[in-house]
């Protein structure tokens, strides 16, 4: 489970790096005034040539990649919920990086993400502690849990 904790922070990093960075790119970008052909063409040439745009949506690919690989890995209730790791990194780039305010209320959801966090993971280590037995063995007697 270790293992995977590590790669679900290293991927949350990566996800709300990606995400800061894109925004920075996104917002270079002049919108669409109208909702023409042209306008909309004008948008994404911007926006494919934005080298914000283009390595945030890089960063986000990759962790995408991880994602994949840790879904083949793990139950997807213990995985899932752990990605919202990502939104307290994210909240945390956004204050540092963008200077964006964030509010006490905002805080509070980030803590109770924290929170859930916490839970999934007490949850995980309680099933594999009860899945090896009194010696802490596993059934192929390795002593690590599959799969992870």
């Amino acid at each position: 489970m270790v293992k995977i904790l590590i790669l679900v922070v290293i991927a949350a990093i990566i996800e709300a790096t990606g995400v800061v960075i894109l925004s920075k790119g996104l917002k270079q970008i002049q919108g669409a005034r109208e909702i023409t052909v042209s306008e909309v063409a004008r948008v994404i040439k911007d926006g494919c040539t934005n080298g914000r745009v283009l390595l945030g949506t890089a960063l986000e690919a990759v962790f995408y990649g991880i994602l994949l690989y840790m879904l083949a890995c793990c139950d997807v209730s213990f995985l899932w919920p752990l990605t919202s790791l990502g939104f307290i990194i994210t909240t945390l780039a956004a204050k540092v990086i963008l200077n964006e305010q964030v509010s006490a209320t905002r805080w509070g959801g980030v803590m109770l993400i924290a929170a859930g966090v916490c839970l999934i993971s007490y949850s995980e280590s309680v099933k594999q502690k009860t899945a090896a037995g009194p010696l802490g063995m596993t059934a192929q007697g390795t002593g690590f849990p599959e799969g992870n």
